[in-house]
C-alpha cells in the first residue's frame, strides 16, 4: 500500500495556486523590469516604472549649483505599479520570516491570528513611515516655519524625498487591496479593513494632487506615531498572557502625551515671556515721550538785595522818563 501525500500542490492557476506563489511571480515580474534596464531598447521604457519622473531644475544666481525639483504627472502611475510590487514582495516576506514564525509559538485563535498579522504587517509600516517622514520634516523644516504651508501656495514643485515618499505611501496603501485576497482574510474583517485602506488611499493621493505635500506630511507624521503605538499595544495584547505588556504599554503612552502636555506648557511659557519682554521697553518709551516744556531763564543771584548775574555783572537799570 502506497504512502498518501499529506499536502498536495494546488492545480496549477487556481486560487490556491495564485495564493501560495503570488510572491515568487511578483519577484519575476519586478525582476524582469529591472533587467530591461540592461538594453538599450527596452531601457527608456522601464525607466520610467523604476526612476521618479518629472524632474525640474532650477540654476541659482551665480549658476553654479543646481536644485532639482519635481513635479507630478500620469508617468508616476507606472512608478506607482512598479513600487507596489516591491511592497508585495516586502509583505511576503515579513508574513513568512517574522510573523509566521511568531504565530508558531503563540498558537493563537483564529480570530487573533487574523489580528496579529494586520497588526504586525502594520507595525512594521508605520514604524519605517514615521521614521522616514519625521526625517523629511527636519530636513525640510516644515515644523519650525509653518507659515511654509500658506506661503507661495499651490507648492507644484517637491523635493525628490517628499515625491518619493507619497510615491512610496501610495504603492503600499495600493498593495493593500490585493493582500486581502492573498492573505485569505475573513469577509468578517473585509469592509472594516477595505474601509480604511480606501481612505488612505483617497487622503493621501488628493495631497499629492492638489499640492498638499506639506501639510499632508504634518498630518501624516503625528497620526503613524499614534497608529505604531495601538498596533504595538495590540501585538503585546496577543503575545502577552498575563497582560504585563499591555500595562507596560499603557505607561509608555500616559508618559508620551505627559511629555507632550509638558512641550506645549513650556513653549507657551515661552511665548508669553517674549511678550513681556517685549512689551516693556514700549512701556519706557512712551513714558519718556513727554510734551516739551518751556526754558526757564536763567535765575540772577540776589545779593544785598541787587539782582546779579552768573557772571558777576548787574543789569541795567532803566531809569523812568520825567512826567
Amino acid at each position: 500500500m502506497g504512502l498518501r501525500r499529506k499536502n498536495k500542490s494546488p492545480a496549477v492557476l487556481s486560487h490556491e495556486f495564485v495564493i501560495q506563489n503570488h510572491a515568487d511571480a511578483v519577484s519575476c515580474l519586478a525582476m524582469g523590469l529591472l533587467l530591461g534596464l540592461m538594453f538599450e531598447v527596452t531601457a527608456k521604457y522601464v525607466i520610467i516604472f523604476i526612476t521618479v519622473q518629472y524632474n525640474v531644475t532650477y540654476a541659482t544666481n551665480d549658476k553654479s549649483e543646481h536644485i532639482h525639483f519635481y513635479d507630478y504627472g500620469p508617468k508616476d502611475i507606472a512608478t506607482v505599479v512598479f513600487y507596489m510590487l516591491i511592497a508585495i514582495i516586502l509583505h511576503a516576506v515579513i508574513q513568512e520570516y517574522v510573523l509566521d514564525k511568531i504565530n508558531r509559538r503563540l498558537h493563537l485563535s483564529k480570530t487573533k491570528h487574523s489580528k496579529f498579522n494586520e497588526s504586525g504587517q502594520l507595525a512594521f509600516f508605520y514604524l519605517f513611515s514615521f521614521t522616514w517622514g519625521a526625517s523629511i520634516l527636519t530636513a525640510e523644516e516644515f515644523m519650525m516655519n509653518p507659515t511654509s504651508l500658506w506661503k507661495n501656495y499651490p507648492h507644484s514643485r517637491m523635493r525628490f524625498q517628499v515625491k518619493f515618499f507619497y510615491i512610496c505611501q501610495i504603492a503600499y496603501w495600493l498593495h493593500a487591496l490585493p493582500e486581502l485576497y492573498f492573505q485569505k482574510i475573513r469577509k468578517e474583517d473585509v469592509p472594516r479593513q477595505l474601509c480604511y485602506i480606501c481612505l488612505y488611499i483617497a487622503h493621501i493621493s488628493g495631497a499629492y494632487i492638489l499640492n498638499l505635500q506639506h501639510l499632508g506630511l504634518i498630518l501624516m507624521v503625528p497620526h503613524y506615531l499614534v497608529e505604531l503605538i495601538f498596533h504595538a499595544s495590540r501585538l503585546f495584547y496577543f503575545s502577552d498572557e498575563n497582560k504585563q505588556k499591555g500595562i507596560s504599554c499603557l505607561t509608555a503612552i500616559c508618559l508620551t502625551q505627559a511629555w507632550m502636555m509638558w512641550k506645549f506648557i513650556n513653549f507657551q511659557l515661552k511665548k508669553w515671556r517674549e511678550h513681556i519682554q517685549n512689551q516693556i521697553p514700549k512701556k519706557k518709551i512712551t513714558n519718556t515721550k513727554s510734551k516739551p516744556t518751556k526754558r526757564e531763564p536763567n535765575r540772577a543771584n540776589f545779593v544785598n538785595g541787587a539782582a546779579k548775574l552768573e557772571d558777576g555783572t548787574s543789569p541795567r537799570i532803566r531809569k523812568s522818563k520825567p512826567v
